[in-house]
């Protein structure tokens, strides 16, 4: 079993929880994460000294006293860019430079050709990452606080994650088989971590919004569709990496759209952005992208605003097999479609109806709410949690 796929109760006061207290202000004091951790004083303090030798955790200053020595308080350094992150899309990517508490200090968005393939493609969003890094004052190499600690990078396809590799993508010709991992390694000298864009959204939006819940579903629908599936607190990836690939779970019978995967009916034939631009296309409605398309739902274009109406329940049949099977706390969608009211409206209906209603008695169904950074916030903290593992 790896730390990642640890139970949340075998790894609690763990150096990676006690960097995410005193990163989100839960503890300020060795005092404080003894209390929430429920160690010994002798035993955090060996663990926040490891953290501090490591430049992952700082002291600053002395806290109020309650009758005795006054605690050092302790502190995340956030002085400098030290995580780059990458969150590859279809069309573009966002590209970010980050600090240890997942704070973004410069981001950027790029046009891609996915197309271009790999070299082509990661390559040019490394420099654009080094450029980012390179231009905040406290950046710079070693492994004092303020150098680059490592790259987190959301790969739009099935990731084979312990290995890096991209499996059989349905959108990214000539990328299958591609170590990510390796090719970026060899080129910035620091650990690489890599993941599906969704895992990457789904950890940055719970990290940001709803980190006390231990079980959710984040969907993210934009030109593809997928998930990222929180279990007992952290990431869940299942045996291979596959775990939340909902894109492809069949949902209408024949005659059916074809899929990108050489099957028909899927998910992603019926409900994706890619999905509803040939559709209205067929129908004779010139719409050239999912720009487009979200534009004339927003106008109330009759036959865009059916089209997303369908999609939401397509959507919501597949969620209400997973909510029924996994019963989370939270559902929340992200990705561009997240916005088109008439498809939320729609999915929440199919989730109401098909669900059983203990599965939905305090189910949260909402909207992602942490705006274009939660891709490569997601990236940041899995590069923070390998590298806080790995001290």
């Amino acid at each position: 079993m790896t730390i990642d796929d640890a139970p949340r109760d075998a790894l609690r006061g763990g150096p990676r929880e006690l960097l995410r207290w005193v990163a989100t202000g839960a503890a300020v004091s060795r005092a404080d994460l003894s209390r929430l951790s429920g160690l010994s004083p002798s035993t955090v303090s060996q663990r926040v000294e490891a953290l501090i030798s490591q430049g992952l955790l700082e002291e600053a200053g002395a806290g109020r006293s309650r009758g005795g020595r006054r605690p050092r308080q302790l502190a995340v350094p956030t002085g400098g860019a030290v995580v780059g992150a990458i969150d590859l899309g279809a069309h573009h990517a966002r590209v970010g430079a980050l600090d240890l508490s997942g704070r973004v200090v410069q981001a950027r968005t790029l046009p891609v050709r996915i197309e271009d393939g790999p070299e082509a493609v990661l390559g040019a969003l490394l420099a654009e990452v080094a450029t980012l890094v390179g231009s905040d004052p406290a950046a710079g190499g070693g492994s004092a606080p303020g150098a680059l600690r490592g790259v987190g990078i959301g790969i739009p396809g099935p990731v084979q994650h312990s290995t890096g590799r991209i499996v059989s993508p349905s959108r990214m010709p000539g990328w299958n088989g591609f170590d990510v991992a390796a090719f970026c390694a060899g080129r910035v000298d620091v650990p690489v971590v890599v993941d599906n864009d969704a895992n990457l959204m789904a950890l940055g939006a719970h990290r940001t919004a709803h980190s006390e819940l231990d079980h959710a579903v984040y969907i993210k629908a934009g030109t593809g569709i997928g998930s990222g599936v929180i279990s007992s607190g952290r990431l869940h990836r299942g045996a291979q990496g596959s775990a939340g690939d909902i894109s492809h779970c069949r949902v209408v019978a024949d005659p059916a759209p074809p899929c990108t995967c050489g099957n028909a009916g899927c998910l992603e034939a019926v409900a994706s952005g890619a999905a509803l631009v040939t559709a209205l296309r067929e129908q004779g409605v010139p719409v050239s992208d999912l720009t487009g398309v979200i534009r004339l739902i927003d106008d109330g274009d009759r036959q865009a605003t059916a089209l997303a109406r369908q999609a939401g329940r397509a959507v919501g049949e597949i969620l209400a097999v997973v909510v029924n099977f996994f019963n989370p706390q939270v559902v929340a969608i992200g990705g561009r479609l997240a916005d088109c009211e008439p498809l939320l409206a729609s999915m929440r209906a199919t989730l109401y109806e098909r669900c059983l209603p203990l599965a939905t008695q305090t189910l949260l169904i909402e909207r992602v709410a942490a705006g274009q950074d939660v891709g490569i916030t997601g990236a940041a903290h899995l590069v923070i949690d390998h590298v806080v593992a790995a001290a």
